[in-house]
């Protein structure tokens, strides 16, 4: 079935504004959305999934309570949710491979859910701007074209995207939602900023840097963050990049230098070290296990002996 919207299936796009014209509704939905006050949400009941990851989980999950997702400014953010189960799925798209994403995000919610009973799969999309380079725009036609390829049944509720998402601050176009978090208990999506974005950051950071796929970060039946493992070449020629200065740093490593988040290149440099700290990956994941994490009864998550 096509991606459907207000029950009758998505007509051919060619683009964002097309869209945006033939269903204004949804141009309403984007405008509330992004005039929503922003949740700083609180670490605790807090499941953090950075760029390339997804998370899924059913309201039952005694130690998730959010799953959320932020710093995008290309990037989408995908909340996928059965209305039903309840059983939900966010996801931080980069268009690195959206045709094999998308259809990932779609099992992660069905296997949680029994689909031939009462409720529907609801799709929620935030993220991109008006970026000169057209990213955002070819990243937003290809989430939808992903989705209109689903057999099952979605309902477009949310489309907080590209243009949709974009303001012009000092002359220059940015995103005005970066982030997102969805309630695990209601399905409530909404826009989020996030202090906390572990466990392990750095090493879920360092595996995206060096181009790992999109990764499925936790295990809602055992309530664990599992990361890895993972491999990166012990030969990175990346040490050049932590004496450079912050314009050549965001010129080069950022599809959007000027709207990223402030700490953007602070957070690039971290990565960075810990590539050069670590570069032997295999130490990290002894005897080629992951690395597992589980919430303590004050609410962090901790490595899992």
């Amino acid at each position: 079935m096509p991606l459907l919207i207000q029950n009758r299936g998505l007509d051919c796009i060619t683009s964002t504004a097309e869209l945006f014209d033939k269903y204004p509704h949804l141009q309403e939905n984007a405008r509330k959305f992004s005039s929503m006050p922003l949740v700083d949400v609180d670490p605790k009941g807090l499941l953090y999934v950075q760029q390339r990851e997804f998370a899924a989980t059913t309201p039952a999950d005694n130690c998730v309570s959010v799953i959320g997702s932020g710093d995008a400014t290309t990037c989408h953010l995908v909340v996928l949710r059965h209305t039903g189960s309840g059983a939900v799925c966010l996801a931080h798209c980069d268009g690195s491979s959206t045709w094999t994403e998308v259809p990932l995000l779609v099992k992660a919610v069905t296997s949680l859910s029994d689909i031939s009973k009462e409720g529907r799969l609801e799709l929620h999309l935030a993220g991109g701007f008006n970026d000169e380079s057209k990213t955002s725009l070819k990243l937003s036609l290809n989430i939808l074209a992903a989705f209109q390829k689903i057999k099952e049944d979605i309902y477009l509720e949310t489309c907080c995207i590209t243009e949709m998402n974009d303001i012009v601050v000092d002359g220059t176009h940015r995103p005005i939602v970066y982030g997102i978090g969805v309630d695990v208990k209601t399905g409530e999506v909404f826009p989020s900023s996030f202090t906390y974005k572990g466990p392990a950051e750095e090493l879920r950071s360092a595996r995206t840097f060096t181009g790992g796929q999109m990764a499925d970060t936790y295990d809602s039946s055992r309530g664990l963050v599992q990361i890895g493992p993972c491999k990166w070449s012990p030969n990175l020629d990346i040490a050049f990049w932590l004496s450079q200065d912050d314009d050549t740093i965001l010129k080069y490593l950022s599809t959007s230098p000027m709207a990223e988040p402030p700490h953007f290149v602070q957070h690039m440099k971290t990565t960075i070290r810990f590539l050069l700290e670590h570069p032997n990956s295999d130490s990290l994941f002894p005897g080629g296990q992951p690395q597992f994490y589980h919430r303590t009864a004050s609410g962090d998550w901790e490595r899992a002996v």
